[in-house]
């Protein structure tokens, strides 16, 4: 081999690295221009999930305050209507009483009477 020749491998072979080099340092760019643009993308979705998952969880707090406040106002209501059954019966019963007292007491004989033979079987 001569100088010539030398001298130009070893041009050839400086071109060649400065190229693999260039190509190396585009690579690592393309690299960490695509790992920022997952990293935004992640973040993206997961700002976006949190919020969603906010939402939700609101939503089903509301959904719960509004189940349990429907179910206090029913139950109110029921009580409100077992009250006045009970004062309903409780006022009949005294108006039946006044009305025939001897009757009732002969009823009340009666059933405790069925009462106490069912008890003694």
């Amino acid at each position: 081999m001569t100088n010539g020749e030398a001298g130009m491998k070893d041009w050839i072979d400086k071109a060649g690295k400065e190229r693999l080099e260039k190509d190396v340092l585009a690579v690592k760019n393309d690299i960490s221009a695509l790992t920022k643009q997952v990293t935004d993308a992640l973040n993206t979705f997961l700002n976006s999930a949190g919020k969603q998952a906010r939402r939700n969880y609101k939503q089903a707090r509301e959904n719960v305050d509004s189940t349990i406040d429907d179910m206090s106002e029913r139950s109110g209501a029921m009580i409100g209507a077992a009250q006045e059954a009970a004062t309903s019966i409780e006022e009949t019963l005294e108006d039946t009483i006044k009305q025939r007292p001897i009757g009732t007491v002969a009823l009340a004989l009666g059933v405790g009477f069925l009462i106490g033979l069912a008890w003694r079987r």
